[in-house]
């Protein structure tokens, strides 16, 4: 075999090992079917939940609605005049969105400098990081996916100033995440006994 062959063989081979999996699970509106089809996603969740309490269910409503599972979700480009690309509405990024500001700090007060945001273990570690200083803050209960995702969008000093409440179409989208937790937290009693 030629040298330019093992080369092209090598070269092949390690295309075929970079990059990750970051396309959505098929049929998200069943959870069960979600896990079974990516049960290191399961594996992540029970790990934040243990760690930080935040039910399975709220994680993946928020997930469902951040980035439809997809690891290496962003934000739509902006454009002047229609055409002229200027930039992503923010930078967030990942399986949880999270906005480079927020994602240091999670580094930062984790200790977890080797972090990424498309990867499912960290995404779900921050989102347990965040709701969890959430409640502390703000008292929401971890269980209130709705106002969790209020808190989570707008920042907690924006939901606590009451940010969203003159955002309609925020509301709207908040109450569909309580909404597919609620959906979520039954389907799962089934499949995981």
């Amino acid at each position: 075999m030629s040298r330019l062959s093992r080369a092209s063989i090598l070269l092949l081979f390690l295309a075929s090992c970079g990059g990750g999996n970051f396309s959505a699970p098929r049929n998200l509106d069943d959870a069960c079917s979600v896990i079974r089809q990516r049960p290191q996603y399961l594996r992540a969740m029970k790990a934040t939940q243990s760690k930080w309490g935040v039910p399975i269910s709220v994680q993946m409503a928020i997930l469902y609605q951040e980035s439809k599972f997809i690891g290496n979700a962003r934000t739509p480009h902006q454009y002047a005049l229609g055409v002229i690309p200027m930039g992503r509405q923010s930078s967030a990024y990942g399986y949880a969105q999270a906005l480079d500001s927020t994602w240091n700090d999670y580094k930062k007060d984790q200790r977890r400098g080797g972090a990424r945001r498309d990867n499912i273990r960290d995404a779900t570690d921050f989102m347990g990081w965040y709701i969890d200083g959430t409640t502390e803050a703000l008292g929401i209960p971890k269980t209130d996916a709705e106002a969790q995702y209020l808190a989570y969008h707008e920042g907690r000093r924006g939901y606590a100033n009451g940010s969203y409440q003159s955002k309609g179409w925020l509301v709207t989208v908040a109450a569909k995440v309580g909404a597919r937790a609620a959906m979520y937290r039954e389907q799962l009693r089934t499949c995981l006994r």
